[in-house]
């Protein structure tokens, strides 16, 4: 079951990386200076009881319903071992959708069914991706099949980095369903694993569960220091600061492909799926300390997905595809 990311591939350092999405105005500096404060000489207290209780406040939700975990890829499988063992057999996401809801599934011995009714688990993710746009299942779903026995989790990574739409969801709503946050993405931290998710109201059990079967300390000293940050005022503000920045560049990028023949899908992100005039070879940009991510694996096959870059990176994309022959 190999799985395909995009970032770094084991070679040279990316001068320009448009295939991770991350919040190209990071890292941000608060947060930064969290993980340089963190104590990495002792052991994080191994139940994170006070970083429980400061996700718990920012959301707005007691403390139980708060469940850490080292990234959102190992609260996916963890989740769907859980589900696995609870009895769920058949699990449901998207056509286009992050691939390691795939992976977990094979790990968990789950198989992949084509109705969201018939699957004991459902992830779902909005803002999506690749695409960055909203889900459509969360508006036509009903409430009561939102709010069935069945294990339904709503994957908001990219919702702090939302640029434009509104969710599906109100917070009454989401209180049916597992949320799972990755601030990393939004800091433009990647770098740093750390990731929470926020239990339903009726699962008081399933987190139990789900704490009992995770590693001890899941989460290290950087990991605890970026989720404390992220909940700061300062973290807070400098990310609304910077989705103006990403509109701008985000229009100046997406004016530069339409006007070199590209087809852009819409979507609320800094991030979105593009079709090239022409054939893409990656091999030659690679060279060029560029990277795209070719969005086979992600179920979109002849799209890529890119991220939004400072202008002077879609410069260097420019430059770059003269060089190879695809350029205007």
């Amino acid at each position: 079951m190999k799985r395909l990311h995009g970032g770094p591939d084991g070679g040279p350092a990316l001068r320009w990386d448009f295939s991770v999405n991350a919040n190209a105005c990071g890292p941000c500096p608060p947060a930064l200076a969290a993980l340089q404060r963190a104590d990495r000489s002792r052991y994080p207290d191994p139940a994170y009881t006070a970083l429980r209780q400061t996700l718990a406040r920012f959301h707005g939700l007691p403390a139980w319903r708060v469940l850490v975990g080292g990234s959102a890829s190992e609260l996916i499988l963890r989740i769907s071992q859980r589900a696995a063992r609870g009895g769920v057999r058949r699990v449901w996401w998207p056509a286009a959708a992050y691939g390691d809801y795939g992976h977990a599934a094979g790990v968990a011995g789950l198989q992949r069914c084509d109705r969201p009714d018939r699957a004991g688990l459902v992830w779902l993710c909005e803002p999506a991706s690749p695409t960055g746009q909203a889900e459509p299942l969360l508006a036509t779903a009903p409430r009561g099949l939102r709010a069935s026995s069945a294990w339904w989790v709503l994957d908001a990574a990219y919702e702090p980095l939302r640029l434009s739409g509104a969710p599906s969801l109100g917070p009454a709503e989401r209180d049916a369903l597992w949320q799972l946050w990755t601030p990393n993405k939004a800091l433009g931290l990647t770098g740093v694993r750390a990731a929470y998710a926020l239990a339903p109201v009726h699962a008081r059990d399933e987190v139990d569960a789900l704490e009992a079967a995770a590693p001890s300390w899941v989460l290290g000293a950087d990991g605890v220091a970026l989720l404390t940050a992220w909940t700061s005022p300062g973290v807070q503000r400098w990310l609304a600061d910077s989705l103006p920045v990403l509109r701008d560049w985000k229009a100046r990028q997406l004016a530069w492909l339409h006007q070199q023949g590209w087809t852009c899908l819409p979507g609320d992100t800094p991030f979105m799926c593009v079709q090239p005039p022409a054939g893409l070879d990656l091999s030659p940009l690679r060279a060029r300390g560029i990277a795209l991510r070719d969005a086979t694996s992600l179920g979109l096959p002849g799209w890529w997905r890119m991220a939004v870059l400072p202008p002077m990176a879609t410069a260097a994309l420019a430059t770059a595809l003269d060089g190879c022959g695809v350029g205007a």
